[in-house]
Parts: structure tokens; C-alpha cells; sequence
């Protein structure tokens, strides 16, 4: 299970990365610096407590996790 403040650091992460694309998207786009960087700041603000929450309910999910058992050494 991660921590809430490994999720939130991934989060920014990842964060950072899709709002240099998306900018950079909006800018190619239009031309327009104010307006991409508009649109980067709206799209990381929602997108980012989008992923957070969708990261703490995988947490929850144990599909494809392996269990592994304590070793125990007699």
C-alpha cells in the first residue's frame, strides 16, 4: 500500500509533465501565451485531484498484487 504523500508527490509529478504538454499544445495551437497558460493552470488544478483520487482508489484494489509471505527461518 503507498503512502498519501507518495501519491501526492506522483501526482506532481506527473502533473508537471501533462501541463508542459498541454501548454505547449494550447500555445502551438493558438499562438497565445496568456491563453495557454490559462489553460495549462485549469487543466492541472482539476487534473490533479483527479489523479489523486484515482490513485487512493486503486490503492484499495488488490487485483494484480502479489502477497508475498513472511520468511520464516527455523
Amino acid at each position: 500500500m503507498e503512502t498519501k504523500k507518495r501519491s501526492i508527490a506522483k501526482a506532481i509529478s506527473w502533473r508537471i509533465i501533462a501541463t508542459a504538454i498541454t501548454s505547449s499544445l494550447a500555445l502551438g495551437l493558438t499562438g497565445e501565451w496568456k491563453f495557454a497558460a490559462t489553460i495549462g493552470l485549469a487543466d492541472t488544478t482539476l487534473k490533479f485531484f483527479i489523479y489523486f483520487s484515482h490513485e487512493r482508489f486503486w490503492n484499495r484494489i488488490t487485483y494484480g498484487r502479489e502477497v508475498k509471505q513472511p520468511e520464516y527461518f527455523i
